[in-house]
């Protein structure tokens, strides 16, 4: 049965007492022989501070691979209305604990620190991991507290759950015949409940780069303004009901102005209840595009209103064997179906077998509705500096990997001498 990470109010704070004896009665090597009964935990987290749990929950034994432990941890994460995360934590049990499944959630703060995010992360693991704990012999030594309860009270908020942002960047970069800075800052307001979600922000940033090349100098200079909107109503566990409004205006894409409303309509198979851990979304967008052209295009056009739509067929699934998230869109204008465009992304993690686990990510477009293309075309400073947008009628990218790990099954030292292994990584 589920549980909500807030506890009702409710702090439980657990810790393990790895003393040498208790009442003067239990020798040294107790604790070690206690250790070994202690339950094989696995970690499905790619972004958490691993060495960190390590450390902070020792009263299990933890495992490189998940088909050797008896409770596999899921953490899954997304955002919430607030501008926070939510943490889904999701403890299966296998082996002889299978059947013995919970759920437990965490919420951070947009203004919570990385410390603190991992802090609350490791409280929430020690609760889940009670239940399982408690059955082995190890639990003679832990101790449970549990603070003064506060009282539930309503929640009165003076912001009606609207949550304003906004952020200005510098970045600068150059040496002796290479310079590039740019500007960029964004005011975002949103409004998330389990309801309604809007979401709006406008966006602004100018680019610039400089090449001195045999005395020469190549100059190039970008700009982008934008806002976008999103309106969604929540019509049950399946489906849902909106609109999207933008306002674009970029150098890059020879665009002077660009307004688009756009309604839509999805329908999930899964309840959004279930979102953490498996979507199949079905997206359908009917869109208005009024455009401005700063330059004449290959269709010798200035300006044009147009409607178009859009499918969008997104599948994710989070499971202890892996992870597939996918997407397929397609696209295409009313008032020539020749002009369209189809768009595929996968991204495949799987673990076949102990210690051996594959990965494959990528994405490749069919394009053929580049209206946008200046007739002048792109010189070759453009085409170098990337100033204009080019004529193609696809892109793609692609990677695959594989490894294989082998060896002891446990990974509950934590040894930080010399740095992490990724701080390591990047020195050499």
């Amino acid at each position: 049965m589920a549980k909500k990470g807030s506890l009702m109010g409710m702090v439980i704070v657990f810790s393990v007492l790895l003393a040498s004896f208790v009442n003067g009665q239990v020798q040294p090597i107790d604790i070690e022989e206690l250790k070994k009964s202690a339950p094989k935990v696995y970690i499905d987290c790619d972004w958490c501070d691993i060495e960190y749990i390590k450390t902070e929950i020792t009263f299990v034994n933890y495992v490189r691979d998940r088909k050797e432990a008896q409770v596999h941890v899921l953490i899954t994460i997304q955002t919430t209305g607030s501008g926070g995360q939510e943490y889904t934590l999701t403890f299966l049990g296998q082996l002889d604990l299978t059947g013995q499944d919970d759920i437990l959630r965490y919420y951070s703060n947009k203004t919570d620190t990385d410390d603190e995010i991992r802090q609350g992360l490791v409280q929430m693991l020690k609760v889940g991991l009670m239940r399982y704990v408690a059955k082995a012999p190890i639990s003679r030594r832990i101790a449970i507290s549990l603070m003064d309860q506060v009282k539930p009270t309503s929640v009165i908020d003076k912001w009606n759950f609207w949550v304003f942002s906004l952020s200005a960047r510098g970045y600068f970069n150059g040496q002796k015949s290479i310079i590039y800075n740019s500007f960029s800052g964004s005011i975002a307001a949103n409004r998330v409940t389990p309801e309604l979600k809007i979401r709006t922000s406008v966006r602004a940033g100018h680019y610039y780069n400089r090449y001195d090349i045999d005395g020469e100098s190549l100059e190039s200079t970008l700009s982008t303004r934008s806002f976008s909107g999103l309106v969604v109503k929540s019509l049950g566990e399946h489906w849902s009901a909106g609109g999207y409004l933008s306002l674009t205006s970029s150098s890059y894409s020879n665009i002077q102005s660009a307004v688009n409303p756009a309604p839509a309509v999805e329908f999930n198979l899964f309840p959004y209840s279930q979102s953490t851990r498996r979507q199949l979304r079905f997206l359908y967008r009917l869109n208005f595009n009024s455009v401005r052209y700063r330059e004449e295009t290959i269709y010798l056009k200035t300006r044009e209103n147009l409607w178009s739509e859009n499918l969008t067929v997104a599948l994710e699934l989070k499971e202890k064997w892996g992870t597939i998230s996918t997407a397929l869109e397609g696209a295409h204008y009313f008032h020539d179906f020749h002009k369209y465009h189809l768009d595929v992304y996968a991204e495949l993690s799987l673990r076949l077998y102990k210690g051996l686990s594959f990965e494959v990510y990528g994405s490749a477009a069919r394009i053929h509705d580049q209206l946008s293309l200046p007739k002048q075309g792109a010189s070759y400073e453009d085409i170098l500096l990337m100033r204009k947008q080019l004529a193609t009628s696809y892109q793609y990218f692609f990677s695959v990997g594989l490894s294989y790990t082998f060896g002891s099954i446990y990974s509950n030292v934590v040894n930080p001498r010399f740095g992490s292994e990724s701080y390591y990584g990047s020195i050499y």
